[in-house]
């Protein structure tokens, strides 16, 4: 694995982020169990918590009534991802301060690529305990570095040693299968508790077991290609590089379920709002999309997509929405579905004056505004909401395709 061991790639992972900013501009939170996310007489889901509420069972995505009972003590605030983002803007200049080649992946982590600056530095490790310290000093925040030859790898160990932790991975091949032998099979990308349950009905539970077995050995369990998936990574295998392009060639989310579904309420409802958090980002881009398209990972990790173009550049909820439940609507569907995902490509710059670029009051005039002027003063309102009172606070009812 020579080619790999000359990479140093560090994943940097904020620490509970927006509890963590919740404890810093409330001092009175600090050391109390706190959950950002919906009230618990609300339905909603916890968005994050503070490390004080995770002994007690809390995690993200989990209803905010079953976080209460859990840890009744917990001190429950709504989401302000305006704050968030003006937070991870800050993070993120820091860590350009030290590498230009950093790929952002969410509002609190991002992966760094520092083999081109590693002269000014002992070793790559130095350079992460600044990071870690620079991070610290000016935003009173901490965070996880995970330093590795690749990616994958790099992701992995930022959450081995949480919070204000930092993690090595060793960089031959000998080293790097021994450093993961011993670790679950949920430490890989992609398995989660249903295939970790299924693998280890065949006395698979560790990744080291994988390394001693054969992609056509696993094909059976995973299929063919869940099988490659599954032993490059085991090995440590990533040759993705860290992207820089600012510029968005399409904008796309995804999710993958705790236990695979069949369910097509469920699907829908999850397309939905997937559909609409594309919308957001695409309307705070100022960016409208040619093209549409669903991505479905089934339980062997089979992969499908199905796109398809719009009749003119779409950025509204209702665009994207109606495009995302009709592509769903052509597949049969006949296995359990593990993830879904909607995604957005040739994307064209949106011009002032644009359907979606109307700067006006909530529903003003609504009777008399154009359908895709009425639909874009809509989504403008929505947003504003969701920025402000967190994505919770409003939601669209059934969608007839």
């Amino acid at each position: 694995m020579p080619e790999i061991s000359r990479r140093k790639i560090l994943h940097v992972d904020m620490d509970a982020f927006y509890a963590a900013i919740e404890q810093l501009d409330n001092p009175g939170l600090r050391g109390k169990p706190v959950i950002v996310g919906a009230p618990p007489d609300k339905r909603g889901v916890v968005s994050t918590c503070s490390y004080e509420a995770r002994p007690f069972g809390v995690r993200s995505a989990m209803p905010s009534r079953t976080a209460h009972q859990l840890c009744p003590h917990a001190v429950f605030v709504p989401v302000r991802m305006e704050r968030y983002a003006a937070v991870s803007e800050q993070v993120m200049a820091i860590l350009q301060e030290f590498t230009p080649i950093v790929e952002q992946v969410s509002v609190d982590e991002a992966f760094l690529d520092v083999a081109g600056v590693l002269h000014a530095w002992p070793d790559a490790v130095m350079l992460a305990r600044a990071l870690k310290q620079r991070i610290h000093s000016r935003l009173r925040l901490t965070a996880s570095v995970g330093v590795a030859p690749n990616k994958f790898l790099a992701k992995l160990a930022s959450d081995m040693q949480k919070p204000d932790g930092l993690t090595v991975v060793p960089a031959t091949e000998p080293e790097i299968l021994a450093f993961l032998a011993p670790l679950p099979l949920t430490r890989i990308w992609g398995v989660g508790k249903r295939t970790a349950e299924q693998l280890a009905a065949a006395g698979i539970t560790t990744i080291g077991r994988i390394q001693q077995m054969t992609e056509p050995e696993l094909a059976p369990l995973l299929g063919q290609a869940g099988a490659r998936h599954v032993w490059r990574l085991a090995r440590g295998r990533d040759d993705r590089q860290v992207e820089t392009d600012v510029e968005e060639k399409s904008v796309s989310a995804e999710v993958t379920f705790e236990q695979d579904i069949t369910d097509r309420t469920i699907m829908r409802q999850t397309l939905l709002e997937l559909a609409e958090k594309v919308g957001r980002r695409l309307r705070r881009a100022k960016k409208s999309a040619g093209t549409a398209r669903i991505k479905i990972r089934f339980r062997d990790f089979r992969t499908i997509t199905r796109q398809c173009p719009f009749a003119a550049p779409a950025r509204s909820d209702r665009d994207l929405v109606h495009a995302a439940l009709s592509l769903l609507a052509k597949e049969k569907l006949r296995d359990p579905v593990r993830l879904l995902g909607f995604g957005v490509s040739r994307l064209t710059d949106t011009a002032a004056g644009q359907s979606g670029q109307t700067q006006a009051p909530l529903f003003p005039e609504w009777d008399s505004a154009a359908p895709a002027e009425r639909h874009a003063q809509l989504d403008q309102a929505v947003d504003t909401l969701r920025e402000r009172f967190g994505k919770g606070i409003i939601k669209r009812g059934r969608w007839q395709t």
